[in-house]
């Protein structure tokens, strides 16, 4: 599994391939120069041939190269460092961009089952997370194995046996760093895990923060998020708990190869196989040697908190796609508006039939109203007009055309939509209206928010149109957002137009004079209206009424009022005593 999630993250470095070799370069100076230091070191003291016989003016020399490779080593580590955070910085950004566009690509079934806090939790929380372990990754994981190799060689020059015995040594650290590393990725995994839960959950909460103050939930709140903030912590302390095991065993492992080599060279010191310059350049070496795997075990323990990070956010970038548009698919132009749908039948899950062989058709410049009791499939036949979700079985068609061999581009193009929930984002208001038609005038999008009666409480605000509002309309009434979104709506002008519960939060004296503006500019355009409120359908050419997914009455409201069966009942229970 590591492997082909290394593999991926290859796939995200080619792009930076000139900055990674010139960091490899980098990383080879540095320890090339800073090996160069105990070998030097050595020389220096073998300057000292007896007591008061030094050679000064060979202990100068050597003292001055000791120095600038010192400066040296630490001018390629900063080059290197640089480089190493363009390429984390760039990786993580480009896998950010793949991320933010796979969101607008997947099918709404997929954002519909999964929190939204997870998602942004793998976006921001993760992308952090692996971005510092890919920083530190490159800085000590390209010089750690080039002192390896680079000390290895000298040691084995100065002395074969010891160099030998210090190499033989070696794998005992690979050998425990592997064991802990092992156990830390699994925990770290979890970790992320239980974090993009915690953050789906405060993204919850704050959402609804109203909500629960107006349920009095506080209480029941704060204990669910501390069983989850319990369980983040229990997660945490074993992947902490094991990250922080790797560095001290493996340290007391080159410690004792330290002191071996120690122990082994004062003996050969002291039988004359070798000089104490030579002494002192090999423990500068063995020590050097043995410091790139505490660096790299501790690097390696935080390198598996990075990739469990990066196996979730890739996992997303990986996600199958909203199918796309067949190769025969053409664009939808002139749209009239004559809307076909034959044994259409639907389901979110298996287990939950919902729509069942349901057909209509639809003339163009028709108004239809969708009435039934929630449930019952008015949404999900909207979302199936909008190719938000495809049918099981049958077939819908625009014009004639199925419109699975329309582009989802046109298809929705050619549709004006207003939800029950309102959606604005943040910027002015200006930007909010024009997003359907930059191209709009200014003129025209006046005369838009008059007919909505949005004009008089925007230019009530501190710049009218150009007045900034925070996500979803900061300290806007509900109200007041619904007729924004009302005014987008028409500023698309739209062939077709679809108002689910779109007047839900206005007042009835405003929507009598909506309901006018609308009519005045669907006028021979196609709309759907999906209503609770039957008072609001009442001018409607066919009313649908549907129960379980079926039509199960249609006709005008006066004749379904005549005909007193289930629509008769909803209008009743509504307007009791008023059913005229």
């Amino acid at each position: 599994m590591n492997r082909q999630l290394i593999k991926k993250i290859g796939g995200y470095l080619k792009g930076y391939r000139g900055f990674l070799a010139l960091s490899l370069v980098m990383a080879f100076i540095s320890a090339l120069l800073s090996l160069c230091i105990p070998f030097l070191t050595g020389r220096a003291v073998d300057c000292i041939l007896g007591p008061g016989r030094v050679d000064m003016k060979g202990a100068v020399r050597v003292m001055i190269l000791i120095a600038l490779c010192a400066l040296f080593t630490s001018l390629s580590q900063y080059i290197m460092s640089v480089l190493n955070n363009k390429i984390a910085c760039g990786v993580v950004r480009d896998m950010r961009d793949a991320a933010f566009t796979k969101i607008g690509k997947l099918p709404l079934s997929y954002l519909d089952n999964h929190p939204y806090g997870d998602i942004l939790s793998r976006v921001i929380s993760d992308a952090d997370q692996f971005s510092d372990g890919l920083i530190m990754g490159f800085s000590q994981f390209f010089t750690g194995v080039v002192t390896i190799l680079g000390t290895l060689l000298f040691m084995l020059l100065i002395d074969l046996k010891m160099g030998l015995i210090v190499m033989f040594l070696t794998p005992l650290s690979f050998f425990v760093a592997r064991s802990i590393a092992v156990r830390t990725y699994r925990y770290a995994l979890a970790q992320s895990s239980v974090r993009g839960k915690e953050t789906a959950f405060i993204n919850e909460m704050v959402g609804g923060a109203m909500v629960i103050k107006a349920f009095n939930r506080e209480e029941r709140v704060i204990k669910d998020f501390d069983d989850i903030n319990e369980e983040l912590r229990d997660a945490s302390l074993k992947a902490t708990f094991f990250s922080s095991l790797t560095n001290p065993s493996t340290r007391f492992v080159n410690n004792t190869v330290y002191a071996v080599v120690a122990i082994a060279g004062g003996l050969g010191v002291l039988k004359g196989l070798m000089t104490v310059g030579e002494l002192t350049s090999f423990l500068g070496y063995a020590r050097e040697y043995t410091k790139p795997f505490n660096e790299i075990t501790g690097v390696v323990t935080e390198l598996q908190n990075a990739l469990a990070c990066a196996e979730r956010l890739l996992s997303f970038i990986e996600e199958k796609e909203e199918e796309a548009d067949s190769e025969d698919a053409s664009v939808l132009s002139g749209c009239r508006g004559e809307i076909g749908i034959d044994n259409v039948s639907f389901s979110y899950t298996e287990d939950r039939k919902l729509i069942r062989d349901f057909s209509l058709r639809v003339k163009p410049g028709q108004h239809i109203a969708i009435a039934g009791p929630t449930g019952c499939g008015k949404t999900t036949l909207i979302n199936l007009l909008m190719r938000f979700y495809d049918v099981n079985k049958g077939s819908i068609s625009v014009d004639g055309r199925d419109i699975r061999k329309i582009t989802k581009r046109s298809l929705r193009d050619s549709f004006g939509m207003v939800l029950q929930d309102t959606w604005l984002k943040s910027g002015t208001i200006r930007d909010n209206l024009t997003m359907g038609n930059p191209s709009v005038s200014e003129e025209e999008m006046v005369e838009a928010a008059r007919d909505c009666h949005a004009h008089s409480f925007i230019m009530k605000l501190p710049d009218g149109y150009d007045t900034f509002i925070s996500e979803d309309g900061g300290s806007l009434s509900a109200g007041q957002k619904q007729l924004l979104c009302i005014t987008r709506a028409m500023l698309s002008k739209p062939s077709m137009l679809i108002l689910d519960e779109a007047t839900s939060s206005i007042d009835t004296r405003t929507e009598i004079k909506i309901q006018e503006a609308f009519h005045r500019i669907m006028e021979g355009k196609t709309g759907f209206i999906v209503a609770h409120r039957l008072s609001t359908i009442r001018e409607a050419d066919l009313i649908l009424v549907m129960k379980d997914g079926n039509i199960i009455e249609q006709g005008s409201h006066e004749d379904l009022l005549a005909r007193k069966g289930f629509y008769h009942e909803l209008y009743q229970s509504q307007f009791a005593g008023n059913a005229t």
